[in-house]
């Protein structure tokens, strides 16, 4: 080990390189990879999903040696509980003092944002997951960050043609007041009025740990619309949905909200039983061998089916085991960006297209009908339809420059 250490300080050296512990710290053996997630908060359940997804797809990807181009990999853990602050500081000390050289996170779109400067100004790689706020890959990008789980710009796209076919065309938001929220609202918006429907009341937000939404409900009532669409995320989902039956918003027009992780679904209302809508990721939908081994490993190791944010996780994983194969184990942006930009994979939804120019993958969704709360094995769902990626391609809000870069990727994968 001491020559090998030797031979990179003399290298570094001979190239002229200012930062030969930097160079030191890139020949280690160890690849040291920092989770950023949640335990704690509101969106602590998308953190176990992204910790078991992540963890799980290391292992697929590498065979079960959690090892890549003879590095092996650690996964150092931190709990941010969707604080923008915390994780920008767990961020910048995992690079800096435990030798961290890539970085995954978080379910919060607010931490990803803050944590993507971070991201640049270490020089790391930065995946964000499961974290959706178009902002990521569209206003906020950089090159340092990718995205291999949808935005929710897929989201609306996968749904709009439901809501247009089903006679509806007064559309009423309520959004968790954050990024995730606000950049989710705008994406609906942009979508649905582009397929000529209408939204009569401007977004109403609440904050994420709202627990009282009578205020808020009381809006949407107000409103005149035909159907809410609630944007929102995480555990408080539970009492905005027993509030909106409480207090009979369902009585006065449709509700048409994601469907959520099972935890949060089986303890749902009654009532929502019947509802059509579009979903991220179910286990029981893809058909596929790499599904198969998560279900199976999934269920092996943790005693429980995979959930909604689980997929996205695993495929990161995938994505990043295959860009350091390609790079022979050197995890700078430098080598990573070329691996990453254009790649094209099979993961636990199917095929999975990273754009080379704003670092966001093109993934299927899905168009669900809930028709029990009870299944022993959590098959909440009776599938309408899978939506494939390259029907649901959302808009690039990088660059222009960095937008022009999608064209050729596109017209090459359109033909396959």
């Amino acid at each position: 080990m001491l020559r090998k250490l030797s031979l990179v300080l003399l290298t570094a050296l001979a190239m002229g390189v200012a930062s030969a512990p930097a160079q030191v710290s890139r020949a280690q053996d160890t690849l040291k990879i920092g989770l950023l997630t949640d335990k704690t908060g509101a969106l602590a359940l998308y953190g176990v999903e992204l910790s078991n997804g992540f963890n799980l797809g290391l292992q697929y990807a590498t065979n079960g040696t959690m090892e890549v181009a003879g590095r092996k990999i650690e996964v150092l853990e931190r709990d941010n509980a969707g604080k923008p602050e915390t994780a920008v500081s767990q961020a910048r000390e995992l690079v800096e003092t435990e030798g961290v050289e890539l970085l995954v996170g978080s379910p919060s779109s607010g931490v990803v944002v803050a944590v993507q400067q971070v991201a640049v100004d270490s020089d790391v790689i930065l995946m964000a997951a499961p974290g959706a706020s178009p902002a990521i890959t569209g206003k906020g990008f950089n090159v340092n960050t990718f995205r291999v789980c949808r935005n929710t710009y897929q989201d609306s796209l996968a749904f709009v043609s439901y809501a247009k076919s089903s006679g509806m065309t007064k559309f009423v938001i309520l959004a968790a007041d954050y990024e995730f929220g606000r950049a989710s609202a705008a994406a609906f918006e942009a979508v649905f009025k582009a397929a000529g429907l209408e939204f009569v009341h401007d977004t109403i937000y609440a904050p994420l740990e709202t627990s009282d939404f009578t205020q808020y409900l009381q809006q949407v009532l107000d409103s005149g619309a035909q159907a809410v669409i609630p944007i929102w995320a995480g555990d408080t989902s539970v009492a905005l949905y027993k509030q909106i039956e409480e207090l009979g918003v369902k009585n006065k027009m449709s509700v048409i909200g994601a469907f959520n992780s099972n935890d949060i679904v089986k303890v749902s209302d009654p009532s929502n039983i019947g509802n059509t809508s579009w979903i991220v990721y179910h286990y029981s939908f893809p058909k596929n061998e790499i599904n198969d081994w998560l279900v199976t490993e999934h269920k092996k190791q943790f005693n429980d089916v995979p959930d909604l944010f689980t997929e996205c996780s695993f495929a990161t994983a995938q994505a990043l085991v295959a860009a350091l194969e390609t790079t022979k184990g050197d995890p700078t942006p430098k080598a990573m960006i070329p691996a990453l930009e254009g790649m094209t994979f099979e993961g636990p939804k199917g095929t999975y297209y990273i754009r080379p120019g704003d670092h966001q993958a093109l993934v299927p969704m899905y168009i669900a009908k809930l028709v029990n709360l009870d299944d022993p094995d959590q098959k909440y769902y009776e599938l309408l339809q899978e939506v494939p990626a390259l029907d649901i391609i959302p808009p690039c809000e990088a660059p222009a420059d960095r937008c022009a870069m999608n064209d050729a990727f596109m017209e090459k994968i359109s033909k396959k």
